[in-house]
């Protein structure tokens, strides 16, 4: 092995290390979701409690994205990324022990802040960390251990819930051995931020210049919608697989849940071989696709279009959340960059929370069949709306 062989293979080490990582403490965010059935029977909380705690989830999110956004440029990658680890393995330990809806909601909050520190922090850090030879790589990789470890979560504790006792605890305590070994990992890490002389810890700030409005609104809706979609089958598929469906194994429940954001990552890594002006059309329309068989599957009680809907509107949501994403970035000023970009986060998170808790709040008036057709509805206006923009705004720049 010659010395630039052996330098890219200690180099992938670190690499893969903080990947794991990231992958580890995004498997740890949607570990409830085939467990909320058995906290409901235990517990006697309703529907729209699940939605809620959902709800502190994604505010736990938002609340780190903006607030620690922009430290680890001053702190460095490693302590921002200890401390996402600290708040995964504490929520672990708060689930654990949980004995009543104020520690489920804690964990929650917990869940959140690590998913919000790691969202842009560890996705930095992979690519910064990427060996020369794997450049081409190296974002396939950070959005397979972001996306990817989202679709593991329930997945692994569905499982583990049919298979083993002690549903409400072993997949924490499973997850808490990952997030140890994650911890090791970030330790062997090397650190790729040299520390200002003077540190400034900013709230990232939201904003979106005028020059960017005519890429960034059709981008916006479109992730909305495909969020939507995101949060819809986190929070509530155990309802609706158990009552307008009648599935009530958690493995089943997992699956379907973790499906959507395991075909997300295939969407995002088939959006570069798209033609550049047409991946968000080509993304808003096959999600309106996957939401038009969640629909069946919902109003004909068929498992099998909520199974296609989940891959379908997966592959559209990756698509056009990465390609709107390019595109919202290349329009913006360096100098604008960060601002822009952590809006079009906040826009994303709050797209998985409030329809969720509106999901919770129709439902506790309207059957659960209605009150889910009404939500593919509005993803679909959503999607329409989406593709309209940005059609409209291709042909003026064709013109042009």
């Amino acid at each position: 092995m010659n010395a630039s062989n052996a330098t890219e293979t200690r180099r992938a080490g670190p690499f893969l290390g903080v990947a794991l990582a990231f992958a580890a403490t995004m498997i740890g965010t949607t570990l409830p979701t085939p467990l909320y059935p058995i906290y409901q029977q235990q517990l006697g909380f309703s529907q729209l409690m699940i939605t809620i705690i959902f709800a502190v989830y994604a505010a736990g999110v938002i609340a780190a994205l903006l607030i620690t956004g922009r430290w680890s440029d001053q702190l460095g990658r490693r302590p921002l990324l200890f401390a996402g680890l600290a708040a995964s393995i504490l929520s672990d330990l708060v689930f654990w022990h949980a004995d009543g809806l104020g520690m489920i909601l804690a964990g929650r909050v917990l869940s959140g802040i690590s998913a919000g520190i790691f969202t842009g922090t560890a996705t930095v850090a992979v690519m910064e960390l990427v060996p020369d030879s794997w450049q081409r790589v190296g974002t396939l990789v950070a959005t397979a251990a972001n996306m990817g470890g989202l679709g593991l979560g329930p997945m692994l504790a569905g499982v583990l819930a049919v298979l083993f006792p002690m549903p409400l605890a072993l997949p924490y305590i499973v997850h808490l051995v990952l997030a140890l070994v994650a911890v090791v990992c970030i330790w062997c890490a090397p650190e790729t931020v040299k520390r200002p002389e003077r540190i400034r810890l900013r709230v990232q700030k939201l904003k979106v210049p005028a020059e960017v409005r005519g890429v960034f609104v059709p981008a916006a809706i479109a992730a909305f919608a495909g969020f939507m979609v995101c949060g819809f089958f986190t929070a509530v598929t155990p309802a609706f697989l158990g009552k307008v469906l009648g599935y009530t194994n958690h493995a089943l429940i997992g699956f379907v849940a973790g499906l959507l954001f395991i075909a997300s990552t295939v969407g995002q890594m088939l959006q570069g071989r798209l033609p550049e002006s047409r991946r968000l059309p080509i993304g808003c329309a096959v999600l309106f696709v996957g939401v038009l068989f969640v629909a069946w599957g919902i109003g004909a009680a068929q498992l099998a279009g909520f199974i296609i809907g989940a891959i379908v509107a997966g592959i559209g949501q990756g698509i056009a959340f990465r390609a709107g994403m390019g595109a919202v970035t290349a329009a913006s000023p360096d100098e604008h960059k960060a601002a822009v970009v952590s809006t079009f986060f906040f826009v994303a998170y709050i797209a998985i929370s409030l329809p969720v808790v509106g999901i919770g709040l129709v439902g506790s008036v309207l059957s659960l069949k209605t009150t889910g057709l009404l939500f593919d509805l509005l993803v679909a206006v959503l999607c329409c709306v989406a593709l309209w923009l940005l059609l409209r705004r291709n042909r003026r720049q064709a013109s042009a």
